[in-house]
């Protein structure tokens, strides 16, 4: 087990990790959602984020549906973070 994991392992073991359901697995990940202001604060948008180690989830790609407390998300997209063992996937709720 790598460094990441071991992070991740002792976040999740913290409570600082959510479960999200991908193809079927249920795994911790990190999640985020940051609301930004638009147009001057007349609009508000979300982003939301996980990030995970590579080892936990290598085949996630674009298009593929995450599940966190219920609503599903889709991934836009996924990006190395780092040395490449940790993955970040920008998602878009459904």
């Amino acid at each position: 087990m790598g460094i990441v994991e071991r992070l991740y392992e002792a976040a999740a073991n913290a409570g600082l990790l959510v479960s999200a359901e991908v193809a079927g697995r249920t795994v911790s990940v990190g999640f985020l959602c940051i609301d930004d202001n638009l147009l001057d604060g007349l609009v508000r948008s979300a982003a939301y984020t996980i990030t995970y180690p590579l080892s936990l989830l290598p085949d996630l790609e674009t298009g593929h549906t995450v599940v966190i407390a219920g609503q599903t998300y889709q991934v836009r997209d996924v990006r190395a973070i780092g040395d490449g063992t940790e993955r970040r996937a920008d998602l878009t709720r459904l």
